[in-house]
């Protein structure tokens, strides 16, 4: 009776050695997978949200820099400033009005893509002053939460260092050796010309004073966080736009998508 009882014990005992030394196996399989399953860390989560943002600005910087990064887009193309739709629905009234206007959005384009080429280095400033509890919160948040935090952070700042180079892309000759500014204050000045005769007042035309250098510099910033939203977007979902190792782990489905709320 009594060895009838040992030979199943010792049998229970090697199926579960058995069962314990796969385990083994399987444990040292995913521990030499490179992070596979650890935690990640405070500086893993700030030092891959930087990255992204720092790879993502340089390239919406470089796509909308390039020749009709704006002006082909139709989601970014800048038109004239609102207070000008009285030029544009008046248009007969103005010799060759079209042609003026058509080149005009054509040079506040090029302006903007001009200064494009300056946004990458203001930006990778901005993203070092990220902390590691907003690195938590934008890592878990929407596919635009990086995006949306540094222009709730930085936009003034951003504002106030951009200007200058959309004011200098607007003062530089960049089409027929015509400045973005000649071109436009040659367009309201003959508008504004027209409006302030006797035959712009009975019609009650009214005069367009735009400061263009304010309006595309909010325009220019606007095309510009929408760009890094697409690339931090991007950089989320698409595993072949995490160029890193470190964008590997702190993006990959098994670390921060399943720790979402």
């Amino acid at each position: 009776m009594k060895n009838s009882m040992a030979l199943p014990a010792r049998a229970l005992i090697s199926l579960a050695m058995i069962i314990l030394l796969a385990g083994c196996e399987e444990l040292r399989q995913i521990a030499s997978q490179p992070g596979a399953h650890r935690p990640l860390t405070n500086q893993e989560v700030i030092n891959g949200l930087r990255q992204a943002l720092v790879i993502g600005s340089d390239s919406a910087a470089a796509k909308l820099s390039a020749i009709n990064g704006y002006y082909l887009n139709e989601d970014l193309r800048i038109e004239l400033p609102p207070e000008a739709g009285v030029i544009t629905s008046n248009l007969s009234y103005i010799p060759g009005g079209q042609q003026m206007v058509d080149d005009i959005v054509l040079r506040i384009n090029r302006a903007a893509e001009d200064a494009a080429r300056e946004a990458a280095p203001v930006f990778a400033v901005a993203v070092s002053n990220l902390t590691i509890r907003d690195g938590f919160d934008i890592l878990r948040g929407e596919d635009d939460a990086a995006t949306q935090y540094l222009k709730s952070q930085t936009r003034e700042e951003l504002y106030k260092l951009y200007q200058p180079r959309i004011q200098r892309s607007l003062d530089r000759e960049i089409v027929g050796n015509v400045s973005t500014n000649e071109a436009w204050n040659t367009l309201t000045s003959r508008w504004n010309s027209l409006a302030s005769s006797t035959a712009g007042q009975l019609a009650s035309l009214n005069t367009v004073d735009t400061e263009l250098d304010s309006f595309l510099t909010d325009r220019a910033l606007d095309g510009l966080f929408l760009k890094l939203a697409e690339e931090e977007a991007n950089i989320r979902n698409n595993s072949e736009a995490r160029v890193t190792d470190l964008l590997q782990r702190v993006f990959g489905q098994d670390t921060y998508r399943v720790s979402k709320p």
